[in-house]
């Protein structure tokens, strides 16, 4: 695990082009640890003991200080899939439509089609299926009856596709991914995803490189304690674990960090506003509770 220092030092590099991106992944990742933490490390403690101070910031408290970030880094994953959206987002509109026969070569190998049932006399889309009487099909548009349906072909879906955009086919989720997620997409989340793997293709070592920038200017920026305040152990955890902070008007209750206040000390108004939706809510909770659907 890297230490502040040889992080802003290996940034350095990358921003220089003198260190590559897999060599500064491995310098990261390498000698990775299970459960080793930055702040088990003796270059952390030491930089804590200097930002730590005697009292809680929040509540004044003198009682088991710890370092409180309110901020955290997102990880490598998340932020190259951000990078990736916003490049795709980007370039889409100025990239070239895929070439038909490729696109149908692509579907049949990367996908599994399973058409919509259409009439056989109108082509209305999802005919009634009847259980008990013959024949099993009725289409509600035309009025016909009918023991089997029909259904368009992949290169047809595909020309409709080219052909008009606003057509409901193409927003049928129809197609099935091969491998074993099995997930489900529309022709046109599946030109979208084709699309984007190709832009990705085009641009990886940019999209690479800015996304673990990111990632190490994250980590510098979280172990450099920026944005962190000095807390008591209460305080700490009803921050972390349900996003709340102690009211800084009453300094007695705890309210969510996207609050002003707590309910207490909103303006008459709206506080019977809050208390009203609080007491509704509770009576819902009690009613599905005793239905036995909480």
């Amino acid at each position: 695990m890297l230490t502040l220092d040889e992080l802003i030092n290996l940034k350095d590099r990358v921003e220089k082009g003198d260190t590559s991106i897999e060599d500064a992944k491995f310098l990261c990742w390498g000698n990775y640890i299970e459960g080793k933490r930055s702040w088990h490390t003796k270059d952390w403690k030491d930089r804590r003991s200097i930002m730590l101070k005697d009292h809680c910031e929040k509540c004044k408290s003198e009682d088991s200080q710890v370092i409180q970030h309110l901020s955290h880094p997102s990880n490598y994953t998340e932020i190259r899939t951000a990078i990736a959206n916003e490049y795709t987002k980007v370039h889409l509109d100025s990239m070239p439509e895929i070439d038909i026969t490729e696109f149908t070569n692509y579907l049949s190998n990367e996908y599994d089609y399973q058409p919509v049932s259409l009439c056989p006399n109108c082509n209305a889309r999802k005919p009634n299926k009847r259980i008990r009487k013959k024949p099993q099909f009725y289409c509600t548009d035309c009025g016909s009856e009918f023991e089997q349906t029909t259904n368009r072909s992949l290169s047809e879906m595909v020309s409709i596709l080219y052909m008009n955009e606003d057509a409901p086919e193409i927003r049928d989720k129809c197609f099935t991914t091969k491998d074993e997620w099995k997930n489900k997409h529309s022709l046109l989340d599946v030109r979208y995803w084709r699309q984007r793997k190709k832009i990705e293709a085009a641009n990886s070592d940019e999209i690479e490189r800015k996304a673990f920038l990111l990632y190490l200017y994250d980590n510098i920026k979280y172990l450099s304690f920026v944005d962190t305040i000095t807390a008591c152990k209460k305080c700490a955890s009803y921050y972390d674990l349900n996003g709340m902070e102690l009211c800084p008007i009453c300094r007695k209750n705890y309210k969510g960090i996207e609050y002003q206040s707590c309910v207490p000390c909103l303006p008459e108004e709206k506080r019977k506003i809050v208390e009203e939706k609080i007491e509704f809510g509770r009576a819902m909770s009690e009613i599905e509770k005793n239905l036995g659907i909480d």
